[in-house]
Order: structure tokens, then sequence, then C-alpha cells
């Protein structure tokens, strides 16, 4: 390979580290970057998401005797701009899969916004709270599912 190539080989690196040195990548926050309250809460609404209950489970009726809380599955999708607004995860674990777009999700123990392609899972646990935005070209489809204990939390 000459010379110049790999000079344009490696400005085209340095360039492309650049633009990612903001933002998290492969979907988790990096070990560096994460720190309590890194990210604070903010007021924006929900925005062109739709969030559809697929099935519950009461985990009330189940050997682990858990009353008052609610295994569910929903697909929620998100369309281009659109926002997850600004929620907690305190009394509500969570295990989303990312199975079509991109969104970028800002969390309270995060300094850098985090970068979820498809195929990717974000665990929201107690120490959790965050907002999300579809920054893809197309919707963004999520699977949640999580255990819900106020019936009454229309949070996404």
């Amino acid at each position: 390979m000459s010379t110049k190539k790999i000079l344009v080989l490696a400005a085209a690196f340095a360039g492309a580290s650049a633009l990612l040195a903001g933002t998290a990548t492969a979907g988790q926050c990096p070990a560096d970057k994460m720190k309590q309250d890194a990210t604070k809460p903010v007021t924006t609404a929900a925005k062109g998401v739709t969030d559809t209950v697929l099935g519950m489970i009461d985990l009330g009726a189940e050997p682990g005797k858990l009353d008052g809380r609610n295994l569910r599955l929903r697909k929620l999708v998100v369309q281009r701009n659109g926002i997850v607004p600004w929620h907690s995860h305190a009394d509500r674990p969570a295990i989303i899969y990312i199975t079509e777009g991109e969104i970028t999700e800002y969390a309270s123990n995060c300094a850098v916004p985090i970068v979820h392609k498809a195929g990717d899972v974000a665990r929201e646990t107690a120490e959790v709270s965050h907002w999300w935005k579809n920054t893809g070209r197309g919707p963004a489809v999520l699977l949640s599912a999580d255990v819900q204990h106020d019936l009454h939390d229309h949070n996404m």
C-alpha cells in the first residue's frame, strides 16, 4: 500500500474516532464515562412514540408471590426524532431489545449519550433514570420486558 493511501486511511480513522468520542457505542456506557448524576432530568414530553402491551403476567399469582407486580412485554415504536420522556427505573427494572433502527439514550449514570442499534440490549436497573431520542433515519422498534409495580405508572 502506498504511503499516500496509508495517510488517507489514517486520517479517515482519526476523523471517525473524533466523531465517536462524544457518544458511547455498542449499546452501553463506557466504563470511564460512568458516574452518578451525569445527565440531569429533562422535561421534554413524549413525542412520536407508541407503547403497546403485548402480554402481561400477574406475578402475585406465580410461585414467587410478588404481589402487586406484573411482568409485562411491550413494543415501543419511536418515530424519527421521537422522544421517550425522562423516567426512573427505581422500582421497575427492565430489559430492552432494539429490533429495528437506532435510538440514543441519555442516562443519569453516563456522561455521554449511548447509541443503541438493532440487536443491542439495554439493561435498566434501579440506579438508572433516563430519556431516549430516535436519532436514526427511520423508526426505532424496541421490545421492553419490565416488572411493573405501579399499575397507574404510564411512564415508558
